[in-house]
């Protein structure tokens, strides 16, 4: 029954992917299956309420998180942080090089916030508008920018996935990075020559900081001052003050500059933080437009549904079945092998990126490698084979924040690297033995 019913929910995430039908619709007729499952299973239905409303309390923060982005994002259009960033910085990337300019510049910031999603919420904008401007296909741009925000949500030491990680594995967090940095140092550097050779093979157009500048000179005030939302962000990331206070502080400096540096009305900000900027300039608009906590309401509703089904699998042990598979798997090919291909499927169940890798450790506890190796194999598989999946959070997310296409996630090369290399790693470090358990 277990394997029916998430067999079932597969074929409806497909159906709707195929038929072009909203992803929520499939998300909904999974509770809808979950519920019925664990009805069969003897759950009585407030019980089963009870497992939904314990998975969505989990993500409470999350979902507050998300709508503060969405305003930042709003409010640095808005306030000229943006137009800034993107006007001086065009100064210093030649049009051959943004493609990997565009990947370098995401890992850095990524690292340093630990987040993917703030990182593509900030960075990840700037570096869009600009690969537009210049005629970068943003399918191309989008791959680089998942991929760079990945590099961080990895292995930065603030990385809630990280720490996750070394938390349900009761590993050391900073030799858990340690490992993690070896292991990608060959797909880091095969995604920078492969960003690299793009830049250089694709068209773009020769559109120079002065035409960039002149753009947004036409609405916005440029300057130093329209950069401080960006600069709040860096430094109180960087002395990791809780991500709530961090936006929100950026959030407040850019509404300031918004009304007074920009001399905008007030009472213009309450419909920007709703509906997101739209500027009347087409060229303008092409490169800017939006933000607000209405462009957030869809990624809330696909975290909240996904997240229900947590305390369901828990409490109804769903996935026992799929975890004898995997561990089935794992004396056929390799762990990591085993571990790879249970990540997909969880991260197509989960929706999700921590439901994924909770997921995935959940089925492969008992496979027989150490906790050290498992940890590394987590960040190598269930961290980035969730933004492969289109309806995750992981992937949908991000693409929303920078106006990407979701075939962005084909050119997300970091992604496919890092477990590709795993899995020829994995099957030399099995015949070697090293990290099987003694």
């Amino acid at each position: 029954m277990d394997i029916i019913t998430l067999l079932l929910f597969i074929i409806a995430l497909t159906t709707c992917i195929a038929l072009d039908i909203s992803i929520l619709l499939a998300l909904s007729a999974g509770y809808c299956i979950f519920f019925v499952h664990a009805r069969f299973r003897g759950y009585s239905t407030r019980s089963i309420l009870k497992m939904s409303l314990e998975g969505l309390y989990t993500v409470r923060n999350v979902v507050m998180i998300l709508l503060l982005i969405g305003v930042l994002t709003a409010l640095w259009r808005a306030s000229g942080t943006i137009p800034a960033i993107v006007s001086y910085s065009s100064r210093l990337v030649k049009p051959s090089l943004m493609v990997l300019m565009t990947f370098l510049l995401n890992c850095l910031v990524s690292f340093l916030t630990g987040t993917a999603f703030g990182a593509a919420a900030t960075m990840g904008v700037i570096c869009m508008t600009m690969a537009l401007s210049i005629g970068i296909n943003p399918a191309i741009a989008g791959g680089a920018i998942l991929s760079g925000i990945y590099f961080g949500d990895r292995c930065s030491p603030v990385s809630t996935s990280a720490l996750l990680v070394a938390g349900i594995t009761s590993t050391n967090l900073y030799r858990n990075i340690g490992a993690m940095m070896r292991s990608s140092a060959v797909p880091f550097l095969i995604t920078c020559l492969i960003y690299a050779v793009a830049g250089f093979l694709l068209p773009h157009q020769p559109m120079t900081d002065k035409a960039i500048q002149t753009v947004f000179e036409k609405s916005f005030k440029l300057g130093w001052i329209p950069l401080l939302p960006a600069v709040i962000i860096l430094i109180m990331s960087f002395f990791r003050i809780n991500v709530r206070y961090t936006i929100g502080a950026s959030v407040l400096c850019a509404a300031a500059i918004y009304v007074m540096y920009q001399a905008r009305e007030f009472s213009s900000l309450p419909g920007l933080v709703v509906y997101g900027y739209r500027a009347t300039d087409t060229q303008l608009a092409a490169l800017m437009d939006g933000g607000g906590i209405l462009s957030m309401l869809r990624v809330v509703a696909i975290v909240s549904i996904s997240s229900s089904y947590a305390g369901i699998f828990e409490k109804t042990g769903l996935l026992n079945s799929l975890k004898r598979q995997v561990n089935g798997l794992a004396d056929r090919i390799s762990p990591f092998g085993a571990m790879l291909l249970g990540s997909v499927v969880c991260g197509v169940i989960a929706c999700n990126q921590t439901l994924t890798i909770m997921l995935t450790h959940q089925i492969c506890q008992g496979l027989n490698i150490d906790q050290e190796r498992l940890a590394l194999n987590l960040e190598d598989t269930a961290v980035l084979t969730a933004p492969l999946i289109p309806w995750t959070t992981a992937a949908a997310v991000p693409l929303v924040y920078i106006s990407a296409p979701t075939t962005s996630i084909l050119a997300a090369c970091y992604l496919y690297l890092v477990p590709l290399w795993g899995l020829v790693g994995g099957r030399t470090l099995i015949k070697k033995g090293i990290g099987l358990k003694s």
